[in-house]
């Protein structure tokens, strides 16, 4: 918001601005991001965390989900929304996965759809993003507590009944943190260019938006397990560096040339900010007392499913990290990477049939 309160108050010289605009839009530099973000995330899951973790967390998920749509729903039709307007551009925002693989792809499938500039989406949908995943933060806070109470409705980071199972994905979880391998990065990046580059292709076979097709690709690839480990790896440490480098300064860049203020303060309302509260917390709500059926302790699941509210992986830690439930984020990546990319595919779908 900063940069963008900058630029509203002129307060940002021209020349500046220009250099921003040939970075980020003439050079493509969002579409880079972006593709590395999204390819390298799911890639960089380890591949039985993808298949037992989704299997783990698909009743949950899907059914919290469900619930915090159906909920966010009725919610916006108190307040004034259409059930359009909540759905495309308040609850889809809340659980597509956060800026990176959320937001920015659903930004460019919405411009590509309705045939205006992805800029204009970005204002709308970034302001529930930001709205829900404070609400899962504090909501997170409150599980935690609740179980420090309730002892028994808590497994201290556990989130399968079973000590073999955590054991599984525990160390799973731990894989992966070596240090950066520079020289296959350059293979990384190939990758990553060629899903980007592919759906592309494929956006006009199917006439569905590429970035779309980018996330379906990747995540097959990753289920039939058939690119090599090697390259896997290079993706990864893209992923990385573009991650924990190079995110600030791109969003520094999109509030600056993609959230104008003026579009952000006119979606701001009680209704708005209810509509937010009302999804995170009946999927919350849902997930916890659906738990004891699935073998799994309530407040780890409802905290994992949450994290489906936030900012992608920068929300998983601020919401994991309230909850002093740091070793629940493989689960984590599920329910915010999958979900996410799931939420985009549909929700594309869904727009492009009703428009």
């Amino acid at each position: 918001m900063i940069p963008s309160i900058l630029v509203f108050y002129h307060y940002i010289p021209k020349n500046v601005l220009d250099s921003v605009h040939v970075l980020m839009k003439d050079a493509n530099f969002l579409y880079f991001v972006i593709a590395t973000l999204v390819v390298g995330s799911i890639l960089g899951m380890h591949r039985v965390i993808l298949v037992q973790g989704m299997i783990r967390m698909f009743v949950p998920l899907v059914v919290g989900t469900v619930t915090a749509v159906g909920v966010g729903l009725m919610v916006g039709e108190l307040v004034g929304y259409s059930m359009y307007h909540t759905f495309f551009y308040i609850i889809v925002p809340i659980i597509g996965g956060g800026i990176g693989e959320g937001i920015l792809p659903l930004s460019l499938a919405y411009s590509s759809i309705l045939g205006t500039t992805p800029d204009i989406y970005v204002a709308q949908l970034v302001p529930a993003a930001v709205i829900g995943n404070i609400f899962a933060i504090v909501c997170a806070g409150f599980l935690a507590k609740l179980g420090s109470v309730k002892p028994t409705l808590s497994g201290d980071g556990m989130l399968i009944r079973t000590a073999e199972d955590n054991a599984i994905f525990n160390n799973l979880g731990s894989e992966g943190n070596g240090n950066t391998d520079f020289p296959l990065m350059g293979a990384g990046l190939l990758v990553i260019c060629c899903f980007f580059i592919v759906g592309g292709l494929l956006e006009k076979i199917l006439h569905i938006p590429g970035p779309v097709l980018m996330i379906v690709l990747a995540v097959i690839c990753k289920y039939i397990d058939i690119i090599p480990h090697r390259m896997i790896d290079g993706s990864k440490s893209c992923y990385k560096l573009i991650s924990t480098s190079l995110i600030w300064p791109t969003m520094i860049g999109l509030g600056m040339l993609y959230v104008p203020l003026e579009s952000v303060v006119a979606v701001f309302s009680l209704g708005y900010v209810a509509v937010c509260g009302s999804v995170v917390l009946s999927m919350a709500i849902v997930s916890f007392f659906m738990a004891k059926y699935l073998n799994m302790y309530p407040v780890e699941a409802s905290i994992v499913t949450t994290c489906h509210s936030g900012l992608g992986g920068t929300g998983d830690v601020a919401i994991l990290s309230a909850s002093n439930r740091m070793g629940l984020m493989p689960f984590a990546q599920i329910s915010t990477r999958i979900g996410g990319a799931f939420t985009v595919i549909l929700a594309t779908m869904l727009l492009a049939a009703f428009s």
